[in-house]
């Protein structure tokens, strides 16, 4: 048995876990942020005999498009209050989002209580 974790874009999951429950292949979905662009993401769970792993990578694959989005930069404010607004830290930057980050697991035990 296999525990695969996907960190999926937010806009992404639904689609993947539409095609992997049609699939009889079961998933837990964790809300989660991620570092860079502080978006929003999904961490999927998916515990499945190791000969569905493959079709689980598959479907994450073909589900989690890349795409460009514009990075919006952080206005810069006056020392000590919020206003005015004095300029912004850095310019608009094109960056790929989307696509998945995936880690494959053994499962040592599997219970279910």
């Amino acid at each position: 048995m296999k525990m695969i974790f996907a960190i999926v874009h937010k806009e992404d999951e639904g689609f993947v876990v539409e095609r992997l429950n049609k699939e009889h292949i079961s998933v837990t979905k964790l809300s989660s942020t991620g570092g860079f662009m502080r978006k929003g993401n999904t961490t999927l769970m998916i515990g499945t005999e190791d000969e569905k792993v493959d079709t689980a990578i598959q479907i994450i694959k073909e589900e989690c498009s890349r795409r460009k989005e514009m990075l919006v930069p952080t206005p810069t404010y006056s020392e000590g209050t919020r206003a005015p607004i004095l300029g912004y830290s850095s310019p608009q930057v094109t960056v790929d989002v989307g696509g998945a980050t995936v880690f494959v697991v053994d499962v040592e035990q599997f219970l279910k209580l």
